[in-house]
């Protein structure tokens, strides 16, 4: 983690402890760390134990990290291995009571620290310990995997002299201008999303198009929502099987891409579309570049990697 941005703002310096990940399970999954120190002196106050960061309040967080562990999870929402994750690193956040804090990055929203931690594939975990920032594991892990990380973490916190904690403090009670209810038909759809009835999610999202065309969030959502539902019941050795073993069929080469972009390898998602788009005739090209503009909407069309395959696009359609 050699980014100058990070070694200005924490001193520098990093611990590689992503061969953790690869540790046998030896039968024992302790909550806690074995013959770590109880946390010294008084908690300091913050207002949650799970926080979204961005670029300009990560530097407060990042100072907190001589009090306990941060680690940090680099994430986006239409990344579908961030949805099994995420939830894990909340669960157990709380269940440390206060020995660590976690602090979500949406990757999309804070391109400074995506480039600073050099996030090219998400879901992606960090530990800040003391300033330092220390690489621990990319991809979603199950719960047992993820226990035996922080349980390091916090090993290694110890040897640093990091043995404190915090307490969830709640804000006194002020009156700010109360935020604007979602709107109707996004409420609708985000509800229907979590409870998996993608036909819903679509409709509900068509109808708020239907409202206002240019509602770009109803554009997004209607692309993740059809992203998630192809996705849904396939599996990552399924995929690339069937893609690997056929390689003409075009379902099987969309469905890579689909499964690409949804763990955070957009580019490599883009190039195949593109690749393919170049090779197939004229009645495939159309699905194809159907589905490339989905894809756009997903990711963001003020994403920089979205303007360089639109840019590629326009090329050989011309």
């Amino acid at each position: 983690m050699s980014d100058p941005r990070l070694n200005s703002l924490m001193g520098g310096g990093a611990v590689d402890l992503s061969p953790l990940v690869h540790k046998s399970q030896a039968g024992q999954q302790p909550a806690t760390v074995p013959g770590a120190p109880s946390p010294s002196g008084d908690p300091v106050s913050v207002p949650s134990l799970v926080m979204d960061v961005t670029d300009e309040t990560f530097a407060e967080v990042a100072r907190l990290s001589t009090v306990v562990p941060v680690i940090i999870d680099l994430w986006a929402e239409w990344c579908q291995p961030c949805t099994q994750l995420t939830p894990i690193l909340e669960k157990l956040t709380r269940e440390l009571n206060g020995r660590i804090l976690l602090a979500k990055v949406d990757v999309e929203s804070n391109p400074g620290l995506s480039q600073a931690f050099q996030a090219q594939s998400i879901p992606m975990v960090v530990a800040v310990v003391a300033g330092k920032p220390i690489p621990l594991f990319q991809g979603a892990l199950p719960e047992a995997d993820v226990i035996q990380v922080l349980n390091q973490v916090l090993e290694l916190a110890a040897q640093a002299g990091v043995t404190g904690s915090v307490v969830v403090v709640e804000a006194e009670a002020s009156d700010p201008a109360a935020p604007a209810p979602m709107p109707p038909h996004h409420a609708e759809a985000l509800g229907a999303l979590e409870r998996g009835d993608f036909p819903t999610a679509k409709e509900e999202y068509r109808q708020a198009l239907l409202s206002n065309p240019r509602d770009t969030e109803a554009v997004a959502g209607l692309a993740r929502v059809s992203l998630l539902a192809r996705l849904s019941g396939k599996t990552l050795d399924g995929v690339r099987g069937a893609a690997a073993a056929d390689p003409q069929n075009l379902d099987a080469q969309l469905d890579v891409a689909d499964l690409d972009l949804s763990g955070g390898h957009i580019e490599d998602a883009f190039d195949r579309l593109l690749t393919l788009f170049a090779a197939r005739d004229t009645d495939e090209r159309d699905r194809i570049r159907e589905r490339l503009l989905e894809l756009f909407d997903v990711v963001g069309v003020t994403d920089p990697r979205v303007g360089a395959a639109r840019r590629r696009l326009t090329a050989l359609l011309y």
